[in-house]
């Protein structure tokens, strides 16, 4: 009897052909129970029908995710990947259109990059906003979106534009996964239906799938480029050495020298200690701010950095009067500049020389950008990722003792990111600790116990290197033992506000902690320590009543209480007036110059109030 079953499945029959047997039982005349026994033997075949059709889609779908795979490790043309990887989510989700939209960094928005099946013209130079239509809502939170029906649905925003190009396309039904890098969201990868249908889970897993392997396609291709871009630089740069090697002997004996002077390890010193044994004079090294890095050749005018300019405009040296200026740059920004008092020399190995000391810059600062994510990525799981395990190793391999005080500084700028970036990094590796840049702003973990005055330092520091001001907030992570990821989380929220504080006060460029806001440090800091408020404003005062059985807090809070009158302070203490006159003198000796200055008399009349409701008494 199952027989037959068997035979529809083995040649694939339609589910339709599977009710044949029953209907030719029944024109037999076969029993009840025979006809039964036959439905239930349709219902078994028709479930191993379904689940080996699912097989076989899994199957089909492992094969092309193992087939794009192969498209990547031989990756050579990225347009014919990408549009292999759009074709087969089309062809898997048996979708009528399928897109890949990219983001574009300069203007903020993402664009079609490549599409299958798409007819529109409009459709195909489609540009969405972040957050605008489903794509834009895909990019913009990095979680794939459906509809079953594009125009009905109200979860994201309708654009004029996006709707005439997708009802142009005639597309209903919409998919979209995110592309993406890390935490980075580099475009969308979608399927389309010209009519109404719902995405099941697996055909979203399926195309999150594509879209995993599409993102590092992009990448590997990134990189692959940057790679052939360094070698042709490197290769260019050792044909022009050695064709000059060639032409002029001396010069190629200089660069020898300096070549195994790097080799050996050496720096920037060796380097202009080379070039002024061969060619003489005086050497100074400038960095990209034209800082001198070693040498010296006297004060240095507007002309010689115009030179310098010039230099790495023509991409040879320049003579100034009796200097002689060569100068490198990378991607249009000055990196190294060698400035030679001489008054003949050979322009070439002075040439060679600021190469030579540009490859070590830019060395260094590769190995600082690498160094500076190491601690930026423990920095930041300290800060959000509480429950990370093996925070005090990672940071004992990077040099960072977690068990040592420590103090939290946020650095609100304008700035270059970047060189920000670098700073924060360089000052943490030189100080045994950690750093890490964002957009606005730069963290940092230094070992230290006065916040204060680390994050006046800071500021001060910071807002040289970067010529616009740098304001610091900072706070001490609750220690000892080493800190919990809470810890330093609470102290990052505090040095944030901190250093909101001093922007609202019209303190940018400044640094300070809690402590040193006075009453808005009350505000500002988690610890709330009103005792050690009370005690900086008034403990002298309150510390001199204590001895001496005085009541100087008193006539202080009478006196703010009548409005400064000492009269009226008199008549409310019943006490002479030149009693008030005497303690109101001893009051000022004690608490300083200035203490009726409006923002120093209004920290008075805080401390006054919170020692007075609290019995606050100093240490």
């Amino acid at each position: 009897m199952g027989r037959q079953f068997l035979e529809l499945l083995a040649r694939e029959a339609s589910a339709v052909e599977f009710e044949g047997p029953i209907i030719e039982a029944r024109a037999r005349g076969a029993d009840p129970a025979t006809i039964e026994e036959l439905e239930q033997a349709k219902v078994e075949a028709l479930k191993v029908r379904d689940l080996l059709k699912r097989r076989a889609r899994r199957e089909a779908e492992l094969s092309a995710l193992y087939d794009t795979a192969g498209d990547l490790a031989a990756l050579r043309d990225l347009d014919a990947v990408l549009e292999a990887i759009v074709h087969r989510a089309r062809q898997l989700l048996a979708t009528d259109v399928a897109y890949m939209t990219l983001h574009d960094p300069e203007q903020g928005d993402t664009y079609m990059r490549v599409t299958d099946g798409s007819i529109s013209a409009k459709f195909r130079a489609l540009r969405l906003a972040m957050g605008a239509g489903l794509g834009g809502l895909v990019a913009q939170t990095a979680t794939p979106y459906s509809t079953a029906d594009y125009f009905a649905d109200a979860r994201f925003r309708h654009k004029h534009h996006i709707d005439e190009a997708v009802k142009e396309e005639g597309l209903v039904a919409i998919l979209g996964v995110p592309l993406r890098l890390g935490q980075r969201v580099i475009g969308v990868l979608m399927a389309a239906n010209r009519s109404a249908r719902p995405f099941h889970q697996e055909e979203v897993s399926l195309l999150a799938s594509l879209a995993a392997h599409a993102a590092v396609a992009i990448d590997n291709a990134r990189l692959l480029q940057e790679t052939r871009n360094a070698l042709e630089e490197l290769s260019q740069a050792h044909r022009t050495a050695r064709a000059h090697g060639e032409a002029v002997e001396r010069a190629a004996l200089a660069h020898d020298r300096m070549t195994s002077l790097v080799l050996r390890g050496g720096g920037i010193e060796d380097v202009a200690a080379v070039v002024t044994d061969v060619l003489g004079g005086s050497l100074a090294v400038l960095d990209d701010l034209g800082r001198p890095l070693t040498g010296d050749v006297g004060e240095l005018d507007a002309g010689v950095f115009e030179s310098a300019q010039a230099s790495r405009a023509l991409g040879r040296t320049v003579r100034r009067g009796d200097l002689l200026i060569a100068s490198v740059d990378v991607g249009g920004e000055p990196l190294a500049t060698l400035i030679l008092r001489s008054d003949d020399a050979d322009e070439r190995i002075l040439e060679r020389a600021a190469l030579v000391c540009a490859l070590l810059l830019l060395f260094r600062r590769s190995v600082a950008e690498a160094e500076g994510r190491v601690r930026g990525e423990l920095l930041d799981d300290l800060i959000s990722r509480p429950s990370s395990p093996g925070l005090a190793d990672r940071a004992r391999r990077l040099g960072v003792d977690l068990s040592a005080p420590h103090v939290v500084v946020v650095v609100r700028h304008e700035g270059q990111r970047e060189r920000a970036a670098f700073w924060a990094s360089s000052q943490a590796t030189l100080r045994h600790g950690l750093a890490a840049g964002r957009a606005g702003e730069v963290v940092l973990l230094l070992p230290g116990a006065n916040a204060g005055g680390i994050a006046q330092r800071v500021a001060a520091e910071l807002s040289a290197s970067l010529q616009v001001p740098a304001t610091a907030g900072a706070s001490k992570v609750c220690l000892p033992g080493a800190p919990g990821a809470g810890d330093v989380a609470a102290a990052y929220q505090e040095a944030r506000r901190c250093a909101e504080a001093l922007i609202a006060l019209g303190r940018a460029g400044d640094g300070a902690s809690a402590a040193e806001l006075g009453f808005v440090g009350l505000l500002v800091g988690d610890g709330r320590d009103v005792r050690g408020f009370v005690g900086r404003v008034l403990g002298a005062v309150i510390d001199y009543d204590a001895r001496r059985g005085t009541a100087l807090a008193d006539t202080l809070a009478a006196y703010f209480g009548s409005g400064g009158s000492p009269s009226r302070t008199a008549e409310a203490m019943h006490i002479h007036v030149n009693t008030v006159t005497q303690r109101l003198d001893r009051i000022g000796k004690l608490l300083g110059d200035g203490w009726l200055e409006p923002e120093r008399a209004l920290e008075i009349q805080l401390a006054l109030r919170l020692h007075r409701l609290g019995h606050t008494s100093t240490p």
